[in-house]
């Protein structure tokens, strides 16, 4: 079945975020597809064309929503000629560099994931270490429901949340289920599974942002000086449906971030440093980018409200880079100011007041596949500066 939808209520520059966040409309969808100021959902649900109809609308509603603006900036704009303008994901599966588990699942092979280590070195020590104090920690790939929560993370992203349960501390149910999957001759993907009688209310989720644990680790604590800086890198899940079949938009991810937690002019100030150190790393390495002015993906009825006043306060940057044979972009890093909403959730205090935060996040992933996408895997083709840095830290590496 296709439902088809007119989005004349809806500006142009929101289709985007319907596109994506139609696909959690409904399990039983195929494909989005975006034509002709209409959306077409093709879909196998149940429930019918109507209902699917219903529920986009009342998403139409909510992104058109009131009139609060939405401020539109590009920061700086990179322009270069890339010489590579193939399908990169096919040729890195037809090479064995990478396998495909499913949409967004993938595991990485020479030389693209050598290509990551390299990326992932070169943010910290071309960007991170340049900030006075710089503190490395290392976190855990999941995080507890308390801490999630006081990131409002279940309200205003619960369409990403992994969550993580066990078995319950039961010897029979243990020895019910195991038996269960005996008899069956294996796990089956419609294994009958009570959850509420097998496993108790999950504790933990996968974790979907790598700054969310430093807050966690300062809760409670009065920091000293103008303020702290650390950086980090998580594996990071988030589940985006249909939307994994995306390029670039992974299940599973690395997250390297560099936090900034003190004074707020301290946070500024080094917010404005990481944008220029981002610029500038732009140049060196050619590649055809750009930034601009963003908002996150808020799954709430108050989207408009909470992306408006982020784009407004110019809360978040995103750095951008083309993909030439989609003739399209996507974020490969971002610059966030998140003023005192961290400080308050977790009590970090700076003297008597809360901390404010910011940080710069570097999906790893999505630059080598961004960067591949400009320049393919000949290494000759490469910029003169990329090559030899890449040459030189594998050298070092050996």
């Amino acid at each position: 079945m296709e439902c088809v939808i007119s989005l004349e209520r809806l500006a142009e520059s929101q289709h985007g975020q319907l596109k994506y966040a139609s696909a959690f409309v409904d399990e039983h969808i195929r494909d989005i597809r975006i034509e002709d100021g209409h959306i077409r959902i093709e879909h196998d649900s149940p429930a019918g064309n109507e209902v699917i109809a219903e529920r986009v609308n009342r998403l139409v509603d909510r992104f058109s929503k009131g009139d609060f603006g939405f401020k539109e900036n590009i920061l700086f704009e990179h322009r270069v000629s890339t010489p590579y303008q193939g399908d990169i994901i096919t040729e890195l599966v037809t090479r064995k560099n990478i396998k495909v588990l499913e949409p967004g699942l993938f595991i990485f092979r020479e030389p693209f994931s050598t290509l990551m280590r390299f990326l992932d070195y070169s943010f910290v020590n071309k960007i991170a270490q340049r900030f006075e104090g710089l503190q490395e920690e290392s976190y855990p790939a999941v995080i507890h429901t308390e801490t999630l929560n006081k990131t409002n993370h279940f309200t205003s992203f619960p369409e990403h949340i992994h969550f993580l349960t066990h078995l319950r501390e039961d010897l029979d149910v243990i020895e019910g289920f195991s038996q269960s999957i005996r008899d069956a001759g294996g796990w089956k993907q419609d294994q009958p599974l009570d959850l509420d009688r097998h496993m108790p209310k999950p504790n933990f989720t996968m974790n979907p942002s790598t700054c969310y644990h430093c807050y966690e680790g300062l809760q409670d604590e009065t920091l000293e000086g103008e303020g702290i800086v650390v950086t980090a890198i998580s594996k990071c899940h988030r589940f985006e449906s249909k939307n994994h079949s995306d390029f670039g938009r992974l299940l599973d991810f690395s997250m390297r971030e560099i936090i900034f937690v003190g004074k707020p002019d301290f946070v500024k100030e080094n917010r404005l440093k990481s944008i220029e150190y981002l610029k500038e790393l732009a140049m060196e390495w050619k590649v055809d980018s750009f930034m601009e002015i963003a908002n996150d993906p808020f799954f709430t009825n108050d989207f408009q409200t909470k992306a408006s006043f982020q784009r407004n306060q110019e809360m978040k940057y995103e750095l951008r880079l083309t993909v030439p044979y989609q003739n399209k972009s996507i974020a490969c890093s971002s610059v966030n100011f998140h003023s005192n909403t961290f400080g308050n959730a977790f009590n970090i205090k700076m003297g008597k007041r809360n901390a404010v935060t910011g940080c710069v996040g570097f999906g790893i992933e999505r630059w080598a596949f961004a960067f591949l996408a400009q320049y393919g895997l000949d290494d000759q083709q490469w910029p003169a500066a990329f090559r030899e840095q890449y040459a030189d830290w594998q050298a070092k590496s050996l």
